[in-house]
């Protein structure tokens, strides 16, 4: 059930919020306190997930069940409850074994295909896989696996105690708002809200209003400019001249962050409008300096995660130069890996991998004592060259699309198709991209809030508001009329 169809927008969200608030009104006057609102919240989140991976809803159960068992083994082995307790090495096999479990669903469902035709490639007809039946990828696989691998990692470091509630556990891993793409929402920084949280009039309101500016994201800018994108990338080699390729690229930039910053939002929003404060996954990060800064700032939760799961634990940059460098490699092809089961996703997080490397070499220094303009081109030249990876299944079709940036056609058909594809309102979208991917709102409400500006903010905040209330009647009317587009990060 996508964020941005009438499905979602008019039937399951309205009446998820009107349960939620009379069991929250139950709760307060039965003397349950949060467990109603936790139970209907719980039941809503499993029937969204089932709505659309009915046959995978057992999956996420199971994983549910198995990791909140596997959580109180940990807890019990490193004797927080019992001082005299059984030994540490005890909790080492039983988050060994936790991991082990997680570590196999996620590259059974999403990597098994890609072993398979790896192998076959690389081997004799007579040692090839045969009537090999191809692997469904359950939607949202890698975010809830994520979220259940970073608890059992938590409670063996004594990070957090282990939540003994299977219901409340099962409520942490399967919460509709963030579960199907994200943010990575760790249990340390919602174990406090799940057992008690508070919705007022303000959060609520924020929630709304949070949520509205995701969907316009999505739904205004995100989806045309993915048909843009998809349409220049299908051209045959012969139709695509270097200026059109390198637009494709830049609609694949502004498509990947309003998309998935989008979801994010509605993701928060949501969250606020049920009591929760989810951390944020996205810090402006098309204005960054350097790629270092720009992993930053894209896609906060997943890059903390690999930072403290498994960048830390490899040594981080307390093993000297050579070994820091292999470590943030392996970080970024495993996060390639992440992004999808396929060889060219690898290589995309080698490319990004790379050029952090480089950074904190000397180049990182020219970098450094480089004009602003020319640090922000170089992050986003590396960035959208990136995309020639990432958005094509081969290195053959990869390989092809490089060429076209360099020495694509010059031709009639060329010329046809960018005044077919290139019109006013591609150019429109393509400011409204930019412009939108630069705090100049926030920078804008700093300066109002001068001394000497001060009585224009209440004039400036009615014309936010009437402009946010247009934009989402525009995507609300675009989303019940047009073709659902599923959310880019569905696929990961």
């Amino acid at each position: 059930m996508l964020f941005s169809t009438p499905p979602f927008l008019y039937g399951f969200l309205p009446l998820v919020l009107a349960g939620y608030f009379v069991a929250t009104w139950i709760g307060k006057v039965s003397g349950f306190g949060q467990r109603p609102r936790n139970i209907f919240l719980l039941l809503a989140s499993l029937f969204f997930y089932a709505y659309g991976e009915k046959d995978k809803l057992a999956l996420m159960i199971m994983s549910i069940a198995v990791n909140w068992a596997v959580g109180l083994w940990v807890e019990r082995a490193r004797g927080l409850r019992s001082p005299a307790g059984p030994a540490r090495g005890e909790a080492s096999i039983a988050l060994f074994l936790g991991l082990a479990f997680n570590v196999g669903l996620l590259g059974y469902f999403k990597y098994a295909n890609l072993a398979v035709e790896s192998w076959n490639a690389l081997n004799d007809p007579t040692w090839a896989v045969r009537g090999w039946a191809e692997v469904a990828l359950p939607i949202g696989i890698s975010f809830y696996t994520f979220q259940a691998m970073s608890y059992l990692v938590d409670v063996y470091r004594g990070d957090v105690r282990a939540q003994r509630d299977p219901l409340d556990f099962g409520l942490f891993i399967s919460l509709f708002p963030q579960l199907i793409a994200g943010p990575i929402v760790r249990y340390r920084d919602v174990a406090a809200q799940i057992a008690a949280r508070h919705v007022d009039l303000a959060l609520f309101a924020s929630g709304a209003r949070r949520f509205l500016i995701g969907l316009c994201k999505k739904v205004i800018i995100a989806d045309p400019t993915a048909a843009l994108a998809m349409t220049i990338f299908d051209l045959p080699q012969e139709s695509l001249s270097p200026a059109l390729a390198w637009l494709g690229l830049a609609a694949f930039t502004v498509e990947a962050y309003y998309d998935f910053s989008g979801y994010s939002d509605m993701a928060i929003g949501m969250g606020r409008m049920l009591g929760f404060r989810f951390l944020e996954n996205f810090n402006w990060p098309l204005v960054s300096q350097s790629l270092n800064e720009m992993w930053r700032r894209w896609h906060i939760s997943l890059g903390s995660w690999f930072r403290d799961y498994v960048y830390v634990p490899l040594g981080g940059n307390r093993v000297g130069s050579v070994r820091t460098y292999i470590n943030l490699l392996i970080v970024f092809v495993l996060c390639g890996l992440w992004h999808g089961a396929n060889w060219n996703f690898a290589l995309w997080g080698l490319w990004q991998g790379l050029f952090m490397v480089l950074e904190r070499r000397r180049f990182g220094r020219w970098l450094v004592a480089a004009p602003r303009v020319l640090r922000h081109v170089y992050v986003m030249a590396v960035w959208n060259l990136g995309w020639v990876l990432f958005c094509f299944d081969d290195l053959a079709s990869s390989g092809r699309y490089a060429q076209a940036l360099v020495s694509g056609a010059s031709g009639a058909e060329a010329s046809f198709q960018w005044a077919r594809l290139v019109d006013n309102h591609v150019a429109t979208l393509l400011v409204l991209g930019a412009l939108g991917a630069t705090p100049w709102v926030p920078a804008l409400a700093r300066r109002l809030e001068t001394q000497r500006l001060r009585p224009y903010l209440p004039f400036v905040r009615v014309a936010a508001i009437l402009g946010l209330g247009v934009a989402s009647v525009v995507a609300l009317a675009a989303a019940a009329g047009a073709t659902a587009t599923p959310f880019l990060y569905f696929r990961f």
